[in-house]
């Protein structure tokens, strides 16, 4: 049990080293941006095209902070706003899907998958289930009542070294809660190998693996990205690709389903402040996840099919 315990310990101080030299830089370089005219001139640059979702001109606010930072700061700029019911609905489901999209992308590209096809499905999930709510409700003009106001935890710096010192200081907290979570899930996952516990969670994953068209072995990494967010399902895949050879298909398609549903409890629960609903949030959120994957294992396995050889 011991070497167990040193081997999880091992591979968890590893995965928390691979991650956190992506999300010390990119953490930092986005919170002196922050203090840029950077900001102000990507939010003006998206105003007129938040029209055709349903949103208002300063919606675009809490998109680019939430985008380029992390929900945190989008709810924290959403709760200064009078915005509306739907606008408040459409910003949550948008977010949901496409938040810290830097650091996360990054992340997902140390396991093999594009970039580019991380923000491509992010984005367009938010922009396509924004546009289809704004198309089919009509209601929700009211305007929204918050409930509970978390302390944001912001304060106003002007120096340049407090800026960067505010930067360091958030990416080291992130580095540290990261290893907080991702080490106990790898000596966790490490004793459950010895014992061969995956074996027997690999197959109470099933029934959801076979319905996105893949194999048992990405069960771990999908429920870690389910319960923990993309971040950690991304530093549990690292490792099972390393060691339980999955396929680059089965790479694809689970970070395709995380960037679509992850940290289901966390994400969802964030947005209690602003008074929406939360099971359509999160129903929302697990029924695309599913549906595209599924798609894109029938199409990948179509194509497949296609291109080999006819032997008949």
């Amino acid at each position: 049990m011991i070497q167990t315990l040193k081997q999880g310990l091992k591979v968890g101080l590893q995965t928390t080293w691979t991650l956190g030299k992506i999300i010390f830089p990119i953490t930092l370089l986005v919170t002196i941006l922050s203090y840029t005219p950077i900001m102000s001139w990507l939010t003006k640059l998206l105003s007129p095209l938040m029209g055709y979702i349903g949103l208002s001109g300063e919606a675009a606010i809490p998109l680019v902070l939430g985008n380029v930072l992390n929900l945190y700061a989008a709810i924290g700029a959403m709760l200064t706003m009078e915005l509306t019911v739907k606008e408040v609905l459409i910003l949550a489901i948008m977010l949901s899907f496409s938040h810290n999209l830097l650091v996360e992308s990054a992340v997902a590209k140390q396991v093999g998958v594009k970039v580019w096809i991380v923000v491509l499905v992010r984005v367009g999930l938010a922009l396509f289930s924004a546009w289809i709510i704004h198309l089919v409700w009509q209601g929700g003009g009211e305007k929204a009542q918050y409930g509970f106001v978390p302390d944001s935890g912001t304060e106003t710096v002007t120096s340049a070294g407090a800026i960067i010192y505010q930067g360091a200081e958030s990416a080291l907290l992130g580095i540290f809660q990261l290893a907080l979570i991702v080490i106990p899930i790898m000596i966790f996952i490490q004793i459950m190998k010895d014992l061969k516990w995956l074996e027997v969670f690999s197959k109470w994953m099933g029934p959801l693996t076979r319905m996105l068209g893949i194999r048992e072995n990405t069960s771990t990494t999908l429920a870690a990205g389910l319960v923990f967010g993309l971040a950690y399902g991304a530093g549990v895949m690292i490792q099972a690709v390393k060691e339980d050879g999955v396929s680059k298909k089965d790479v694809y398609l689970v970070m395709i389903f995380l960037v679509g549903c992850h940290a289901v409890m966390e994400d969802t629960l964030l947005f209690a402040p602003l008074g929406i609903p939360l099971w359509p949030l999160l129903t929302i959120r697990l029924v695309v996840a599913i549906v595209l994957t599924a798609i894109v294992a029938f199409a990948w396995k179509y194509i497949e099919g296609d291109m080999s050889p006819n032997i008949s």
